[in-house]
């Protein structure tokens, strides 16, 4: 059966999911069902309408949300560009204000899924703009919220939160009513001020409201396995994370979420000294476009832990390339980590460049600290003195960052022996801490065996050592 504009009619079925998939989207009904959800995700959504009604927007706006929440994300962004043009529906429309506000809500609640928040803020401003309810205005906080934590707009994200928060209380909404996407976004914004208290009542909040349930428990676990990184402990961490990235609510999960569990996972083996099992665990993950997770931003921090500074750059430099099409929350780290490999290689100029651009940023959204989470103290202390000698009206901006770096900064192993070394001679030390033989590193390298040990002696020297067993020792000193 055909609709007027030859495309298929729904079913009975799935016309009735929607409709009770869409209610359930706005608090006081309780959560959309997760049989309706499946039933959504798996269908086709088909062609655009010659005029949009309400009907037809309810079909659309429930099947977003049951795409975003099953994974069903294999479209990714073409499937809103069926739909838009720059935010905009690209047929007339005959829509109420409830129905625009609950569609726009729904591709935004897509594009966080999907990982464009710089999109999915802008389609939340409009769920905004049309709500009509209580309801809906509590709905267009929630997404923009998320989209706008995913963003880095921290303090935009708060000012949401707070909202969504004080709507909440004042209608007196049950607990199993709060929105997945506020929590979400309230736990983002958590971490950009390391506000491990605050993060762990999240996770608190995400297991109470719907018990039991995998999609809002891996985000709860997730959260606490930040705050868990956050306070350097890191064998429970890692364990935490194993158990989830191999259990069977793996399967349920938020897909973000689930990325964002991989990038800490490879970190905090990064922070142990692992750098091979750290690559390892990012070698097969997809970067997303929009690159609201970013894997070569976490590659580049276990680079830079090897000595690799060259990779660091070469792998990033089409996420830089990017401009305003990357998530600029993933973009500071990025560029933190590049200046500390431009300092290294003799970059200078560069160096400042790049740090200074993420300065810069970081002041702009909010002033998080955690861009400096994986790099090593000393390095950043060195970055921020040539900023601020180069662009003097920073320095405010830096003092109040060099309050928290002590925290917060890589406790990476052996920061102040390979300081001493050239990038070279720290690509050699990595290896020098394996089992290989010099024979094996030489062929490796691809250099012959007399130019290994020509450089083994010169590390010596720097080290202050005359043996490869002292040698490691030293490499492999914790911080103090």
């Amino acid at each position: 059966m055909s609709d007027s504009d030859g495309s298929i009619a729904p079913s009975a079925a799935l016309r009735a999911a929607a409709a009770h998939t869409s209610v359930r989207l706005e608090p006081g009904h309780g959560q959309p069902l997760a049989r309706h959800l499946s039933l959504l995700a798996e269908a086709e959504p088909g062609r655009t309408p010659l005029v949009w009604t309400d009907t037809r927007a309810m079909l659309l706006s429930a099947m977003l949300v049951a795409r975003a929440r099953n994974d069903a994300l294999g479209e990714g962004m073409d499937l809103v560009s069926r739909y838009f043009d720059s935010g905009r529906l690209t047929r007339p429309a005959s829509l109420s204000g409830a129905a625009r506000s609950g569609l726009f809500a729904s591709v935004a609640e897509y594009c966080a899924a999907v990982g464009w928040p710089q999109v999915g803020g802008h389609y939340a401003s409009e769920a905004l703009l049309f709500a009509e309810t209580p309801e809906q205005r509590y709905r267009a906080l929630s997404v923009q919220a998320l989209n706008l934590g995913l963003n880095a707009e921290y303090p935009a994200a708060a000012q949401a939160i707070d909202e969504a928060h004080r709507l909440f209380r004042s209608q007196g909404w049950e607990t199993g009513d709060i929105s997945h996407c506020l929590l979400l976004g309230d736990g983002l914004v958590a971490v950009s001020r390391a506000d491990t208290t605050r993060m762990r009542a999240i996770a608190d909040e995400l297991e109470h409201a719907q018990p039991g349930d995998p999609y809002w428990s891996f985000s709860a676990g997730m959260i606490r396995v930040t705050t868990l990184f956050i306070e350097r402990d890191i064998a429970e961490g890692l364990a935490k994370t194993w158990e989830m990235l191999h259990g069977s609510g793996r399967s349920r999960s938020f897909r973000i979420v689930r990325d964002l569990l991989l990038g800490l996972h490879a970190d905090m083996l990064t922070t142990q000294g692992e750098f091979d099992e750290a690559l390892a665990v990012l070698s097969n993950a997809t970067t997303h476009p929009g690159h609201a997770v970013c894997f070569p931003m976490q590659r580049a921090a276990t680079l830079l832990q090897m000595g690799r500074e060259r990779e660091v750059i070469e792998s990033t430099n089409a996420c830089v390339a990017l401009h305003d099409e990357h998530c600029l929350r993933t973009l500071t780290p990025l560029l933190t980590r590049r200046a500390v490999a431009f300092l290294r290689l003799g970059s200078e100029k560069r160096a400042v460049q790049s740090m200074e651009s993420a300065i810069l940023l970081i002041q702009r959204t909010g002033g998080s600290v955690t861009p400096f989470l994986m790099i090593p103290l000393a390095d950043t202390e060195r970055l921020l003195d040539l900023v601020s000698a180069h662009n003097p009206e920073l320095i405010p901006t830096i003092a109040m960052m060099r309050q928290v770096l002590p925290g917060i900064a890589a406790r990476s192993t052996a920061t102040d022996a390979l300081a001493v070394l050239t990038a070279t001679e720290r690509e050699l030390a990595h290896l020098l801490t394996s089992s290989l033989g010099l024979p094996e590193i030489a062929r490796a390298r691809n250099v012959s065996l007399n130019t290994v040990k020509s450089q083994v002696r010169s590390i010596y020297g720097k080290l202050g050592v005359s043996s490869r067993e002292d040698a490691v020792e030293v490499l492999q000193r914790p911080d103090e």
